[in-house]
């Protein structure tokens, strides 16, 4: 029992001793959770943006409860269905063009066109999106029993290419498998060869250091061409997806995204040699961008001030215009801008991380 207790005395001895692995491990997750309460905490629950076709003004006037609404939402930046014990969500409608809608719905702005149509209702949504159809049963069950419901309620299933959930999860989960093989298979490779003395022995070498890491962004980008051409091949036979846009256009973003997150890589591989403490820095760069970026859901149902922040960081810049190629059709000239970011990012990150890279 003595021996017991003191190998437990020694485990938690290098817990403490190390103040990484107290930041990752204890305040980390609490900062995380701060700041997406902060995110998520607004006048609703969750906010819903609805894009409304009409060219019928006559049928909203006379509907009293359809134009409450609309003026709500307009006058007051919206209107919230629910109750505080079971939830609100807080809903914006958007006129818009039946063009500018399907866009909407393609960026995943809106998860939902609302259409007027021959004095009826239509909804148009994915019915395999569950935030769609949690708001088509609340604003349906809102108008039950108004005069709205004496006319026509349909639903109208969105079989439009690029208007699924499925076409705005794959190209989302194509940039994540990016980041996360950059990061796991360098930065955190790199700790784990640092803590082994591996590059120690590899610096004794006439090794030159920046080739060694040129190295890495080349062969871990030879793996993310295979991994996306698997799921693209997959995904194109099994869900009919396929980039719409240029092919060029599409490497183009590709490799200037791997160009950023082995950037980012190496400078968070560039100090530690505590595998501990590289666990928690790969997981502080993948995990608020894992969640925020819009790979699961749209990144607009956060506050507006959030969404400025948001639009800017590497795995957001990545995805959306990985889908305006494989969604929208964009061309070369569309994905100047990101390549150039993305591409600057990396640059400025890999040279700070190969200037004060500890090589042992």
């Amino acid at each position: 029992m003595k021996q017991f207790l003191q190998l437990i005395s020694i485990n938690f001895k290098e817990f403490y001793r190390e103040p990484g692995i107290i930041f990752w491990a204890v305040l980390f997750p609490i900062l995380m959770a701060w700041g997406l309460g902060i995110a998520f905490k607004q006048k609703g629950d969750l906010v819903q943006k609805i894009a409304l076709v009409s060219d019928n003004e006559t049928w909203i006037t006379k509907n009293e409860n359809w134009n409450r609404l609309i003026e709500e939402s307009e006058n007051q930046s919206g209107f919230t269905i629910g109750n505080k014990k079971m939830g609100e969500t807080h809903y914006i409608m958007m006129s818009v063009s039946w063009n500018e809608a399907v866009q909407m719905l393609k960026k995943g702005v809106t998860e939902m066109i609302i259409k007027i149509e021959n004095d009826s209702l239509q909804f148009h949504f994915d019915p395999h999106n569950p935030e769609a159809e949690l708001s088509y049963l609340q604003l349906k069950a809102a108008l039950n029993g108004s005069d709205i419901a004496k006319n026509t309620i349909d639903f109208v299933p969105m079989e439009q290419k690029g208007t699924r959930y499925i076409d705005f999860l794959v190209p989302g989960l194509l940039c994540m498998s990016v980041m996360m093989s950059c990061m796991w298979g360098i930065s955190y490779g790199l700790i784990d060869k640092r803590s082994k003395k591996l590059l120690r022995r590899m610096v004794a070498t006439p090794m030159n250091k920046s080739t060694f890491l040129a190295a890495q962004f080349v062969a871990r980008l030879g793996l993310g061409f295979l991994e996306a051409f698997l799921l693209i091949l997959f995904c194109y036979f099994y869900f009919n997806i396929s980039i719409s846009g240029s092919i060029i256009a599409f490497l183009l973003v590709f490799i200037a995204g791997n160009i950023a997150f082995t950037g980012i890589a190496i400078f968070t591989s560039s100090r530690t040699a505590e595998t501990r403490v590289g666990n928690g820095l790969v997981n502080v760069v993948v995990m608020p961008m894992m969640i925020l970026s819009g790979i699961f859901f749209s990144y607009h149902n956060f506050p507006d001030w959030a969404v400025k922040i948001i639009e800017k960081l590497p795995l957001t810049l990545m995805a959306d215009y990985t889908r305006s190629v494989f969604i929208e059709g964009a061309g070369i000239a569309d994905v100047i801008y990101p390549v150039v970011l993305l591409t600057v990012m990396g640059v400025a990150f890999s040279a700070v991380g190969l200037r004060i890279y500890k090589w042992y």
